[in-house]
């Protein structure tokens, strides 16, 4: 799975990055330790164009009755998204990207208790372009409310090189797939599954980190500085 992630660049850098046409955000402060529940920066595609806004993590369907559901789901399985009624719907129609500078994952350690955290990045140091979904929730109690937009992070198999550390990881987007992925008419589920494949070799590294980052309160930058040694 994919429980925390690292998002710093600003919404200049993010539009840049992602050929945005629309920022619909304001600057906020680096997030080193993105947990559910936050609203963070996803590029979606509406009326053909490309939009950077920010939705909550942890995807709530429109059949939901209580939006608390969607602190389950923070994630969705590759092997399964086209196919789960929560989340088919938005496979087909409402998929995004979810920029993110790094991830981390806890490996279990032999003889601790306590998992050990890594932080996991791009080897160019490049933004990631995580798969996503979302999805717009609306509380049938409150119809005049504006709605309550979510979303989910796609994951698959480990590659070789997060396997030793976790048996998921995100799916990563390669920009060649971005047109495809984001274009809301693109109803082809055969070619759009087939992008949800670990990353390739090569792309990204990895190194060990404080277990400060546990503390979903901690977001400073010193939680993806390396340590030596192990928990």
């Amino acid at each position: 799975m994919c429980g925390r992630y690292v998002q710093t660049s600003s919404p200049t850098v993010l539009a840049g990055r992602f050929q945005v046409g629309e920022v619909g955000i304001d600057a906020s402060d680096p997030d080193f330790n993105v947990a559910p529940g936050r609203n963070v920066p996803i590029v979606a595609e509406h009326d053909a164009v490309r939009v950077l806004e920010r939705l909550r993590w942890g995807l709530v369907p429109r059949w939901a009755k209580d939006p608390s559901i969607g602190d389950r789901m923070i994630n969705a399985r590759a092997e399964t998204v086209a196919s789960k009624p929560a989340f088919k719907g938005a496979f087909k129609r409402r998929r995004c990207i979810i920029p993110a500078d790094g991830f981390f994952e806890w490996q279990k350690v032999p003889g601790h208790r306590q998992k050990q955290p890594y932080f996991i990045f791009g080897r160019d140091r490049l933004t990631l372009a995580f798969a996503g979904l979302w999805e717009a929730w609306h509380d049938a109690s409150h119809p005049d409310d504006a709605p309550l937009r979510s979303f989910a992070i796609i994951t698959t198999t480990a590659n070789a090189t997060v396997a030793p550390v976790h048996d998921r990881m995100p799916v990563i987007l390669p920009e060649s797939s971005w047109d495809r992925w984001l274009c809301p008419e693109n109803d082809d589920a055969e070619s759009l599954v087939a992008m949800l494949a670990p990353a390739r070799e090569g792309v990204l590294d990895l190194y060990p980190v404080s277990t400060a980052v546990n503390r979903p309160h901690n977001h400073g930058a010193t939680l993806v500085e390396p340590i030596t040694g192990s928990a």
